[in-house]
């Protein structure tokens, strides 16, 4: 293996994910974190793109790397990190017993550390490359905001394939404590909190929304539990009141990234404790040490406070670009800023309200309803469980407010319910118009987020809003 040779690791979480991230570093290679959810063609897209090499897999995915090989991967070297056996060509442990340690490579910090692949909702997956720098940046940023010490005992729940998974290298960098979960059971997180005094635990609202509902959280010893950190989606009012009632010594924080610009808003516990500013509480927070945010309309000009607009962003923890991917690196990365497609405004504290998804914005009559505000307002109905407002097509609106809701079990629950329970909560064009009940959970992507492509391609068939 040479300085700068891609390896790929396909796993859910573990110790061994976690040994493998800092061996591969160590080797001076480049570390390609595979989406445990991905069908074997799509792997072997990403494989295939980044010219990987090895890659390291845990037993869960032996059928997975089978039909990798049958799809023409035979020149890979594919190793087992749970041992040797078909269909591994070697086993971890047995490398590591047959060979002497291995010299560092040193790296520069500008030198590539990773390629993190971006869902894909809209064409091909783009892989981020991500500096050694990069990384270095997000975990400084984030032990300055949350003042975390070698006491902290953090719980990996979030997948440590994403950048979610922020305790791989802040935890690390202040000789904390890891505690790993292979898989999201919210049992079995309370049974961890509980039996390994978890000070730490950083994942997504629904993940929160779960553990706060679960019935072993009411008895469940959590005292050891100092911060829930949140991001990926906005938590709806809902499922925060739910959590702060559940977890009253808990402390809550959230921020705002994406694969390409991670971790780059904070909003502190402070804003989050009873008597906050409730406005503030909705927001991303303000941007982290060293790095900047402006809210900029398509031409690219700032906007004035409280104006919405594209959020665009700058900093050390902003990626080198997408990998052989020159075309949409300059459409991103544009006169220095990232420009994150998502949309927003700023306060007058530059304290940044995330808005919707540009893409997610429903235009309804001529005017504008940004998703997050009709979700935050209809997730306070008492029988929902989930929900997703998005555009659907309207003979005379052009777009209607459609609502996708998850109830209670056993629970019906009607649009007229739910517009009157919106009724003082937003403005009659905001109120969804139509209302579809699911008893499934919503689909999400592997960061949690709702797939709300999924749930508009049905509507939008043979028509031309792009998805």
């Amino acid at each position: 293996m040479a300085p700068g040779d891609r390896v790929a690791v396909l796993s859910q979480n573990s110790d061994l994910f976690f040994e493998a991230y800092f061996a591969i570093f160590w080797a001076g290679a480049v570390i390609v974190p595979l989406n445990t959810r991905l069908t074997p063609a799509e792997t072997l897209f990403q494989l295939d793109d980044a010219g990987v090499g090895v890659v390291l897999f845990s037993e869960e995915f032996g059928a997975a790397v089978e039909a990798l090989r049958s799809t023409g991967s035979t020149q890979r070297l594919f190793i087992g990190l749970d041992g040797p056996g078909a269909p591994a060509d070697r086993g971890y442990e047995a490398l590591i017993a047959a060979h002497r340690p291995a010299e560092e490579i040193a790296r520069a910090s500008e030198d590539l550390a990773g390629i993190f692949y971006t869902g894909g909702t809209t064409g091909l997956p783009k892989g981020v490359m991500l500096r050694h720098a990069n990384l270095s940046a997000l975990a400084m940023n984030l032990i300055m905001h949350l003042q975390v010490d070698d006491d902290c005992v953090n719980l990996h729940s979030a997948p440590m394939f994403h950048l979610a998974d922020i305790g791989i290298f802040m935890t690390t960098m202040i000789a904390g404590t890891h505690v790993f979960v292979r898989r999201l059971d919210e049992a079995v997180m309370l049974r961890l909190i509980e039996a390994h005094g978890i000070t730490h635990l950083f994942t997504v609202p629904a993940v929160i929304d779960r553990l706060a509902r679960h019935p072993g959280a009411a008895s469940a010893d959590l005292s050891s539990l100092k911060v829930m950190g949140y991001g990926g989606a906005p938590m709806p009012t809902g499922t925060y009141e739910l959590a702060r009632a559940r977890f009253p010594h808990v402390d809550f924080v959230q921020g705002f990234g994406m694969t390409e610009m991670g971790a780059h808003t904070f909003l502190g516990a402070k804003h989050h404790r009873p008597g906050a500013d409730p406005e503030k509480r909705l927001s991303a927070g303000q941007p982290c040490y060293g790095y900047e945010i402006k809210i900029v309309d398509e031409d690219g000009r700032e906007l004035p406070r409280r104006q919405v607009g594209e959020i665009v962003g700058r900093g050390d923890n902003v990626m080198a670009g997408y990998w052989n991917r020159p075309e949409e690196t300059a459409r991103a990365l544009r006169d220095g800023w990232m420009h994150s497609q998502d949309a927003g405004f700023m306060d007058e504290q530059g304290f940044l309200y995330i808005t919707d998804r540009l893409k997610d914005m429903i235009i309804t009559g001529g005017e504008n309803v940004y998703s997050i505000e009709v979700e935050n307002a209809v997730s306070t109905h008492p029988l929902v469980l989930e929900c997703a407002v998005i555009g659907v097509p309207d003979e005379r609106w052009g777009e209607r407010v459609h609502a996708v809701v998850v109830t209670r079990e056993g629970a019906e629950l009607t649009l007229d319910e739910v517009v009157a329970h919106c009724h003082d909560r937003l403005a009659g064009y905001k109120r969804p118009r139509s209302l579809e009940v699911r008893r499934a959970p919503l689909p999400r992507s592997a960061a949690g987020k709702v797939l709300k492509v999924e749930l508009r391609g049905p509507h939008w068939a043979d028509r031309s809003r792009g998805v």
